[in-house]
């Protein structure tokens, strides 16, 4: 793995372990494909979340086009015993976070942003590529 695939990996763990209630964490492409994983997930989770993430992010898109209220910023799915949201980064790309039941959301919510912000920049489609081929079985 590249360093940069490295780094971006370990942003993507760093920010689990760091932000409380948050429990998992994946970055996805626009076509549904995991990109990265945050530690001790899965990888069969972190497959199944990306394109549950991926298909969210489409439906919102195309409802948030279908009515003209521009692009989709961010979706937050409550259940019972946690949250996920799904928040766009670049090209279509997304992160999703699986949270626990007592997580701060809009904690959770500033702390992504930040995220996307500062290592969205990142995501070229060179280290794109990089980290399909890695997560790629």
């Amino acid at each position: 793995m590249s360093e940069s695939a490295e780094n971006f990996t370990w942003l993507i763990s760093n920010f689990v372990s760091e932000v409380s209630g948050v429990e998992h964490a994946v970055v996805v492409s626009s076509d549904g494909l995991l990109l990265a994983a945050s530690r001790d997930f899965p990888d069969e989770y972190a497959e199944q979340l990306a394109a549950i993430a991926s298909g969210l992010q489409s439906l919102a898109d195309g409802t948030a086009r279908m009515f003209g209220k521009g692009d989709t910023d961010q979706l937050i799915l409550r259940m019972q015993h946690g949250h996920l949201f799904v928040m766009s980064i670049s090209d279509g790309s997304s992160l999703a976070v699986l949270t626990s039941g007592d997580a701060d959301m809009k904690i959770v919510a500033y702390k992504m942003t930040l995220l996307v912000e500062s290592a969205g920049h990142a995501l070229t489609p060179q280290l794109r590529n990089q980290l399909r081929e890695v997560m790629a079985p």
